[in-house]
């Protein structure tokens, strides 16, 4: 990038987004704490005085990261929300292959961050906590409207398959092993829910 590019785009607007997405950027490749505000800043790139104007903590960086995903649609509940889709379809395709122009497998950010911030009373761990109980929520909705009598307990199931498998595609680096997992949410659903055995 040129010189004058860089001032450029140091003076103009849009810094908020530049900051935002060279973090995803950087959290994705080499995580949350190995990532310093400094670089973030010469990434995005703005000023320091630009990056703290916006987000005061590091923390506050990382929330806004975390609450820009789930808007953006990018995270695994998000085919929860789908109304094109059916409610059971709904539920499996949490266990689908990413599409072939996704992002390299990363498993769940919320999980990431809430092991990147170990205690459970920090602001970020709380989050991912918030997000991860709304998941299973969603969950039990949609196996209530297909008439399963504990939505409670078989969304926790299928909550904590669709998690397990996420993470095991990111250490093997293996993008379709929700397959696997998707196998287990079926016989889950048959057994649980009526009129399917």
């Amino acid at each position: 990038m040129s010189t004058t590019a860089t001032a450029s785009q140091r003076r103009g607007r849009g810094g908020r987004e530049r900051i935002l997405t060279a973090a995803a950027q950087l959290f994705a490749t080499q995580g949350i704490n190995a990532t310093g505000m400094e670089q973030v800043a010469e990434e995005a790139p703005v000023s320091k005085r630009t990056l703290y104007a916006h987000f005061r903590t590091k923390n506050d960086l990382v929330i806004a990261h975390l609450q820009g995903l789930v808007l953006s649609g990018a995270t695994l509940e998000s085919v929860l929300t789908r109304e094109d889709i059916p409610p059971r379809e709904r539920i499996l395709k949490l266990f689908d292959r990413p599409e072939a122009d996704a992002a390299p497998v990363r498993g769940c950010p919320f999980i990431d961050a809430a092991v990147e911030f170990p205690d459970t009373e920090s602001a970020v761990h709380s989050y991912a906590r918030e997000q991860k109980l709304r998941m299973v929520q969603l969950i039990a909705a949609l196996v209530a409207e297909l008439g399963c009598r504990e939505p409670i307990a078989l969304a926790e199931q299928l909550a904590t398959l669709a998690d397990g498998a996420a993470s095991r595609a990111m250490v093997l680096g293996e993008a379709d092993y929700g397959r696997h997992a998707r196998a287990a949410a079926e016989v889950l659903l048959e057994q649980a829910l009526p009129g399917t055995t």
